[in-house]
């Protein structure tokens, strides 16, 4: 702050060796002999505190000079700057160091996430006593006192501790020192950590020299002799110490103790960089970010021979970094005569100053040394635009895009070995263009020769439309004969015309495919594919034509540029199946995308398989409720692919929190529009997850025949969860596949994979999702998944069809239940007939019953048994 003192006039100012003046200012009177009325005139003398520069001001009666103070944008320090010429003149600027403090290192993010990742992987065994020091003040507060405790927590996890290792204690300062805990007084490192986790916030002022005395006088609690273990001071604080603790500080590195500096919250730099050992960038670090500290801390003690080397795989690097200061600083705009009152006829007058506020960066640039490891991904092991996770410092997976997920390295698996009927729809319209329709061949060539061979199960016609259509190769003429199909595509002529989609549509719909014999072999029935190659709009009505294919179980697959978008998706009434492009040159890298939506559509249903499908929802409060209502929208999207009734697929859903729910059971509704309506009626649960409650409650309560599961139908789990609360989960999953039912989880975001994997036994059943809006992409993954468990055989007494402690016994293909005190096929009817502990005892076995005697009974055989005792 600037301070103004009286002085007498002779009085000269000195600058200090730290550029912090006292701004003194001289009041002189004098009666102006002119007028004859008394005034005053004020000659000022000031200087600016906190690294301003200072000049003198010289004001006069009803005068105003204007005198700004400007900041050096390169240095970060406020200068003079006059705007009006005076004898004398001066810039008065006072700091507040209050603001935000940053530290920033330059490299990029993948450098960045590499030391975050080396920080979690670091061990240091060598023999030396870490001592903390943190500050309890006011100005750290609780919320900077606790993160300060969680990095000391941090840095215990990357050393190994023991009596012969490394030995950590504890001090707290405020405005006295407290030792929390010596140096001797843990032996493993959990109580280590729970023991720094108790430590009690204190407040009080910031004594950062008392507290180095203190260290100084006392030494290190518990602590071994200096040349068997190397002694490490780490200082917590902010900074802002009352009192110099710089000369302490020199003190205790002159005795050989390493001190790091690791600023809190906004951290006053200047004083840090003085308290810590040298070179200042290597021991000093921002605790907000608390694995870049780690790394930092580590690095120099790896540097200075203190600790091992770095791990194997990993190196110490340079790399630029600069800390600063966001400072408020008060500036002197200018000054201004002000009246105060009057005495007689004598006014009485002062200066009036004028501020302004702004903030400047304080700056420190240097050179940090941090540590990285070898990344796995660095190679980039993930082909065709396959995005690769890290998982530690060996493993790695791929996140495939759509149409590469069946390879754990997205490598395209572009053979078409699935069974359908295939009809390419080409269109020829005058709007099209020679051009455009050489273009839509070249591209139907060049799928034909990657993906269809000899041994293709599939059939393959071809047709074009324009205002006319005309289909020219049947499906299936030219099966196995590869040339031939591929010389009746370079055959196909420009139709012409107007581009009449929709007429196209029927007209396929209705002559494209050749019905199968009625008494023909069910798998010769192969689904039927129409995959629309276009370029234009439609010039006539699609969407009635479209839905006229689909209710006849024609799949349409679109085929266009990317404004076509709307118009294909309300063709093929499943964005899914919707396949647009930004630009002709990327026209042909459709292809392996193209390939998946033909096979995805050989699994719609499952072709006629009956299965039983429970959705287990994570409604957790860590999903929360608008990436809960994301998986409604997941499984809606699934269910519209099977055939939902009685007969073929049943669908149940289970919402599940701390608590599990059954939204409905499996054969609570018996068609696709009522699953829809139901899936979109679930209710959110929030609190905590627990996946073991939810498979428990699958297991007991929704894969029974009571619940309207079917004996003989293979059973499928899905299980949708961001992997918390799937600690209790591997017994529960465990008993549900021991009863035959295949378990499929989908891990959204950063998931522990060996977490999923106890859940669903395998990995081909594992399936991990970056984010909530990409479960869109893996639904054309799950389908296959759970269209090849459901075709397997089926043991029909597994899951157990029997109620009531029935058991299952198979016979000739079949299975009957023996029942104990129950009947009916699965046992569900108490007996009537009554147990063995219920019949009615033998004759002989029961007791007589004794008839009660009246009176006179009595009184006559009282009268005999007199007589005959008289005898």
């Amino acid at each position: 702050m600037c301070q103004w003192v009286t002085v007498p006039p002779d009085v000269q100012l000195q600058p200090s060796l730290h550029s912090s003046f006292t701004a003194v200012k001289d009041v002189l009177q004098h009666t102006s002999k002119a007028d004859g009325i008394s005034s005053r005139q004020n000659r000022a003398r000031c200087a600016c505190t906190d690294g301003s520069v200072q000049s003198s001001v010289s004001t006069v009666a009803h005068q105003r000079i204007k005198v700004t103070c400007v900041t050096d944008p390169h240095k970060g320090v406020p200068t003079c700057s006059v705007l009006h010429r005076s004898p004398s003149r001066c810039c008065c600027c006072c700091f507040s160091k209050q603001g935000s403090s940053t530290q920033e290192i330059r490299t990029s993010r993948e450098n960045l996430v590499k030391i975050d990742a080396a920080a979690d992987v670091m061990q240091c065994s060598a023999a030396m006593d870490v001592l903390f020091l943190l500050d309890g003040s006011y100005s750290v507060g609780k919320g900077g006192f606790e993160r300060s405790k969680h990095y000391a927590v941090k840095l215990c996890q990357a050393l190994v501790t023991g009596p012969d290792q490394v030995r950590v204690g504890l001090i707290q300062f405020g405005s006295a020192p407290r030792l929390e805990f010596a140096l001797d007084s843990h032996a493993s490192k959990q109580e280590l950590k729970k023991r720094i986790k108790n430590v009690s916030y204190r407040g009080g002022g910031t004594q950062t020299g008392l507290a180095l005395k203190y260290i100084l006088r006392k030494g290190f609690p518990g602590g071994r002799n200096s040349s068997s273990a190397a002694q490490i001071l780490v200082l917590l604080s902010d900074g802002k110490s009352q009192g110099s603790a710089v000369q302490a500080a020199a003190q205790l590195k002159r005795t050989g103790v390493v001190l790091f500096a690791v600023g809190l919250r906004y951290p006053r730099w200047e004083e840090l960089h003085a308290l810590a050992s040298e070179p200042p960038e290597a021991h000093v670090f921002f605790a907000e970010h608390f694995r870049d500290a780690v790394n930092g801390l580590y690095t120099t003690l790896t540097a200075s021979s203190v600790c091992d080397a770095s791990p194997p795989g990993c190196r110490a690097e340079p790399f630029a970094c600069e800390r600063r200061t966001l400072e408020t600083v008060k500036e002197l705009q200018g000054n201004f005569m002000c009246w105060k009152g009057s005495e007689g006829s004598a006014p009485y007058t002062s200066v009036c100053p004028h501020y302004r506020y702004s903030r400047v960066y304080r700056r420190h640039p240097s050179v940090c040394q941090r540590t990285l490891c070898a990344d796995p991904c660095d190679s980039q092991p993930c082909l065709n635009g396959g995005t690769c996770v890290s998982e530690g410092p060996e493993g790695y997976r791929c996140v495939c895009p759509p149409g590469y997920g069946g390879d754990p390295l997205c490598a395209p698996a572009l053979s078409l070995d699935c069974s359908v009927d295939l009809l390419f729809l080409l269109e020829g319209s005058a709007a099209t263009t020679l051009e455009g329709f050489l273009r839509i061949k070249s591209f139907l060539k060049r799928f034909l020769q990657t993906v269809i061979g000899s041994d293709s199960p599939s059939k393959v016609g071809l047709a074009v439309f324009g205002g006319e259509t005309r289909v020219d190769v049947p499906v299936g003429k030219f099966k196995g004969d590869l040339r031939a199909l591929l010389k009746a595509v370079d055959a196909l002529q420009l139709m012409g015309g107007r581009t009449l989609t929709g007429q196209a549509l029927r007209h396929v719909t209705r002559h494209g495919f050749v019905s199968a014999p009625v008494f023909a072999d069910v798998a010769d029935d192969l689904p039927r594919v129409v995959v629309l190659l276009t370029a234009t709009s439609a010039a006539d009505e699609v969407v009635e034509p479209s839905k006229y294919a689909r209710d006849r179980e024609i799949f349409l697959i679109g085929v266009g540029p990317e404004r076509l978008k709307e118009e294909l998706n309300n063709i093929t009434g499943n964005p899914q199946r919707t396949l647009t492009y930004t630009s002709p040159d990327r026209f042909t890298a459709k292809i392996p995308e193209l390939r998946a939506k033909i096979c995805s559509v050989d699994t719609q249903g499952c072709l006629g398989q009956a299965v039983d499908l429970v959705f287990a929802l994570d409604a957790s409060g860590g999903v929360g409720r608008e990436n809960f209502a994301t998986l409604r929208d997941f499984v809606r999207s699934l269910t519209v692919q099977f055939d939902i009734n009685r007969d073929v697929a049943q669908v149940a859903l289970v919402a599940y929190g701390r608590r599990a729910t059954t939204v409905f059971r499996l054969d609570a509704h018996d068609s696709g529009s009522a699953v829809l309506k139901a899936v979109g009626e679930a209710g959110y649960a929030g609190g905590a997850a627990s996946t073991g409650t939810a498979l428990l409650h699958v297991h007991a309560g929704v894969l029974t025949v009571a619940q309207g599961a079917r004996p003989g139908v293979n059973k499928a789990v899905v299980v949708v969860t961001d992997g918390s609360g799937g600690d209790d989960a591997a017994v529960p999953a465990q008993k549900i596949r021991d009863d035959g039912v295949s378990l499929f989880v989908i891990g959204i975001g950063d998931v522990q994979r060996e977490k999923l994997l106890q859940i669903a036994g395998s990995e081909e059943r594992v399936i991990s999702v970056p984010f909530y809006e990409d479960l869109k992409y893996f639904e054309d993954v799950l389908v296959q998944m759970l269209c090849s468990e459901v075709k397997k055989p089926v043991n029909l007494c597994k899951p157990n069809p029997c109620m009531n402690a029935g058991v299952c016994v198979l016979s000739g293909g079949s299975y009957r239940c023996r029942c104990q005190n129950y009947e009916g096929p699965h046992c569900e009817t108490k007996s009537s007939t009554p147990s063995r502990g219920d019949l009615p005892r033998a004759a002989a076995l029961q007791k007589k019953s004794r008839k009660k005697k009246s009176h006179q009974e009595l009184l006559h055989h009282y009268k005999l048994h007199r007589r005959r005792s008289s005898a």
